[in-house]
């Protein structure tokens, strides 16, 4: 019995290691021999990178309860590549490629290994989440990234506090702290309301899950922290 027990374990086990790898990773650095390049390479690396890409899926299907491929948005490759973009520009996400600025690697005060490891958990995110079928509010497919970078636990110095921001969907950091709160309302709340927009989206599916609607979950969120 401990045996068939063992067994299927390692069944369970190799599924999910499958399922991952199902996905194609590559990650490439265009710009070996820029400073950010040559930074890239030497504190972060691409073995690093990929592996960072390979967690993060997991990571996002994990919180978001996609058990399974139909829980999923089809994503058969996942690419990074590191690249000198515009002024300011940190990172983005398109057609499942992800960029990030070889500047912004050269310019970052800190544990930058660290810092590229959230922004990439934020990006991965995008590859991962329904968007309400181009529907729901861009600040809310943000908040929802940085809502898995902030379970991850890669909350950098530079956010604002919780209880921050004049609106629920301010985006990033802000609407992060706001989701948090509404989770922790309802564990798993982000999860299901990742779910109900993929074939959609309103501002009523806030109501539907916690019985208030999101200006009232504002209102609240906002007093709990007297701002």
């Amino acid at each position: 019995m401990a045996n068939m027990m063992y067994f299927l374990s390692f069944l369970a086990i190799l599924s999910t290691l499958q399922a991952i790898h199902a996905v194609e990773y590559s990650v490439a650095n265009n710009v070996p021999t820029t400073p950010g390049g040559i930074r890239f390479t030497n504190e972060i690396g691409l073995e690093y990178s990929k592996q960072t890409l390979i967690s993060a899926t997991e990571f996002t299907w994990r919180l978001f309860q996609q058990n399974s491929e139909a829980d999923r948005r089809t994503t058969p490759k996942l690419s990074l590549f590191i690249e000198t973009l515009g002024a300011g520009e940190v990172a983005f996400s398109s057609n499942d490629e992800i960029r990030v600025n070889a500047d912004y690697i050269q310019g970052f005060s800190g544990d930058v290994r660290k810092e590229i490891t959230g922004i990439l958990y934020h990006e991965v995110v995008h590859s991962w989440q329904w968007d309400g079928k181009g529907q729901a509010p861009r600040g809310l497919i943000d908040g929802i990234a940085d809502f898995v970078r902030l379970k991850a636990g890669y909350v950098p110095d530079y956010w604002s506090k919780p209880g921050s921001g004049n609106k629920w969907d301010d985006s990033y950091d802000i609407t992060a702290w706001f989701l948090d709160y509404c989770n922790g309302l309802r564990n798993g709340f982000v999860a299901e309301l990742n779910k109900k927009m993929r074939t959609g989206y309103s501002d009523n599916f806030f109501f539907e899950l916690l019985g208030k609607t999101v200006d009232q979950l504002w209102s609240e969120y906002k007093a709990k922290y007297n701002t």
